[in-house]
């Protein structure tokens, strides 16, 4: 007769069940983070025109809300004669920006445009004068009809493609609109960003009352993990932003000091998409680095020099102006960077997405550190 005491299941068997009820709660957590993530792309690419412009407003009114504070203290302002003050001190810092940089770095952007097939000329110029077995090879293979055929049907289906998509008069109405509309939402950013401005509160302040439905220590969680997402993204962007600026004037001033072409423009241009972390640096050398060995007295020792400048300001970066300017305020390893960079893109989609991937990685992380610490760490203890 088995014994009514003995447990229904063997230390084994209690093992495998909570082996598979865990495996099941992980699924069960990944498929409903799989649908909100879902979800959020189909909603921020429904309604991205009127997310972004706020979204930038918002990123704005974070980082220059101490410079409107100052000059509300410093100069006994009210609030809304501060705020006009501040764009009045960023309209006379773009104009001024405008009159001494654009006429070159504008003049350089056109000239590297129109330079472009002659780059290209000169890139295969030096591929048949250096490797002349590889470029031989090349046409060896382009002279064969299979190839060729298999290029002629490719080049007709895409010019068929393109006969099948070219917009209706219709469609043309509909580009010129989201053309407006496009202006439409730039235009309304400062607008945003004024009355955004205009309060002096901080963002959190009153958030508790407006969660009554939780308990009040899940409520300090919630308000805890929404001033530490606030606090990332205004120490990323004021940092980055101004970060990005001064690799930018180091990128030009070195480029142009070692003769590159056009190299003002692209230095400034690589400083400002480094917002976006290693988005300029990976951009602007693939277009510096072959632009010095081809243009007209490009050499490898040009090439040598711009890598150089390249490294000199990546140290600088990294040792100097991060450190000092942002600390560690994100805490995320250079391939953590990498990997939320392309993974928010393609969640959320858009520049939307690549602008705040590291910030939603930090913030992420920051919660489960949170939730380990207070939760998992006690229910274990």
């Amino acid at each position: 007769m088995p014994d009514e005491n003995a447990p229904l299941l063997t230390p084994v068997q209690r093992r495998l069940a909570g082996f598979a009820l865990g495996f099941v709660a992980l699924l069960a957590i990944a498929g409903g983070f799989f649908l909100i993530l879902a979800g959020l792309e189909r909603f921020v690419g429904r309604f991205s025109n009127v997310l972004w412009p706020l979204a930038t407003a918002g990123i704005l009114a974070l980082v220059l809300r101490p410079v409107v504070t100052l000059f509300e203290r410093r100069l006994k302002l009210r609030r809304p004669a501060a705020v006009v003050l501040l764009y009045g001190v960023f309209v006379l810092l773009v104009a001024g920006v405008i009159y001494s940089l654009a006429p070159v770095v504008i003049g350089q952007c056109l000239d590297f445009f129109a330079y472009l097939p002659t780059l290209w000329q000169s890139t295969q110029d030096w591929v048949g004068q250096h490797f002349p077995k590889w470029l031989a090879a090349v046409r060896q293979h382009l002279d064969n009809p299979i190839v060729n055929g298999a290029l002629t049907s490719l080049s007709q289906q895409a010019k068929d493609l393109a006969a099948g998509v070219l917009p209706s008069l219709k469609e043309a109405g509909a580009g010129v609109f989201s053309f407006f509309r496009l202006v439409a939402s730039v235009a309304v950013i400062p607008v945003f960003l004024f009355f955004f401005l205009l309060s002096d509160a901080e963002p959190t302040r009153g958030l508790e009352k407006h969660l009554p439905f939780l308990r009040p220590e899940h409520r300090e969680d919630v308000v805890f993990l929404v001033r530490e997402f606030i606090g990332i993204v205004v120490a990323f962007f004021r940092g980055q932003l101004l970060i990005g600026l001064i690799m930018g004037l180091l990128y030009g001033l070195g480029f142009s000091v070692a003769g590159l072409k056009f190299g003002l423009a692209l230095g400034l241009i690589m400083g400002l998409l480094n917002v976006v972390p290693y988005l300029g640096s990976i951009l602007g050398l693939s277009v510096a680095l072959p632009l010095a060995l081809f243009q007209p007295d490009g050499s490898w020792l040009l090439v040598g020099m711009c890598a150089g400048v390249f490294v000199v300001v990546q140290a600088t970066e990294s040792w100097l102006l991060t450190p000092r300017i942002m600390g560690r305020q994100t805490g995320l390893h250079p391939v953590a960077i990498i990997v939320a960079i392309f993974f928010w893109g393609q969640a959320i989609g858009g520049v939307l997405g690549l602008m705040l991937a590291v910030p939603l990685t930090a913030f992420f992380v920051t919660a489960w550190r949170l939730l380990r610490r207070k939760y998992f760490v006690h229910a274990e203890n």
